[in-house]
């Protein structure tokens, strides 16, 4: 399989290494320096850029028929105008706040105990999430997608990362050298805690997750995400 890799920073070197030992060929590693030559050789992209450029990436790969994994986060804003797109040109396209295994049973877990908590008003729920100094967005993509599920699953309408409502989903985000990401959930009340966490002890495992993505959308066509990469549909 041909990869073009769309960032070339510290996550696509550790993807690029992966797909690599995996019998991969990388026929593009685009920077802020380079442009998108090469693309078009590709089986499929995986963008793990910043997300200034995300949206350029994904819709340039759209356009051409490239199928396009995407990691970036910070860009979500635009993230129905590129389903549409997708399903406009017929193209192949995936969005992963996280792809990491751990995270994304992670989410599973998070999204059954909101069910269950949603039953019990005694208990507030807030969150937790720390990554590197380098991380640009805030909260990260996967304090967002842990925050949405609660959200969905409770009587709380929004997330806040300072001065939350009663009826927001606290996010204390901290911003500490190298960690790769830690995110917790806390059910707090007057008598008792309960915390699930999910922490990441290297990038390894979202740049595995990231490769096998890109393996398993090859021939397809649609917008998809880790869920189905998995199959973790209920």
């Amino acid at each position: 399989m041909k990869i073009a890799l769309l960032g070339y920073g510290k996550m696509g070197q550790i993807i690029e290494r992966i797909a690599m030992e995996r019998g991969h060929e990388i026929v593009l590693r685009k920077s802020s320096a380079t442009n998108f030559d090469g693309l078009l050789q590709a089986d499929v992209a995986i963008d793990f850029s910043i997300p200034g450029v995300a949206v350029d990436n994904i819709s340039t790969c759209i356009n051409n028929g490239i199928p396009i994994i995407s990691g970036t986060t910070g860009w979500l804003e635009n993230y129905h105008e590129m389903v549409k797109l997708c399903n406009e040109k017929n193209a192949a396209f995936l969005y992963g706040s996280n792809f990491s295994l751990g995270v994304n049973l992670f989410f599973e877990l998070n999204d059954y105990l909101a069910r269950m908590m949603s039953k019990f008003r005694e208990y507030n729920v807030s969150m937790e999430e720390i990554h590197h100094t380098h991380k640009l967005d805030k909260p990260s993509g996967t304090a967002i997608s842990l925050a949405k599920a609660i959200i969905n699953n409770t009587s709380k309408n929004n997330w806040a990362i300072e001065n939350p409502k009663e009826d927001d989903v606290f996010i204390d985000v901290k911003r500490i050298d190298e960690v790769p990401g830690t995110h917790s959930v806390f059910y707090n009340s007057e008598v008792d805690f309960i915390e699930i966490k999910h922490v990441a002890h290297n990038r390894e495992g979202f740049a595995l997750g990231a490769v096998i993505a890109a393996e398993w959308i090859i021939g397809k066509k649609g917008v998809f995400s880790m869920k189905d990469v998995l199959d973790l549909h209920k």
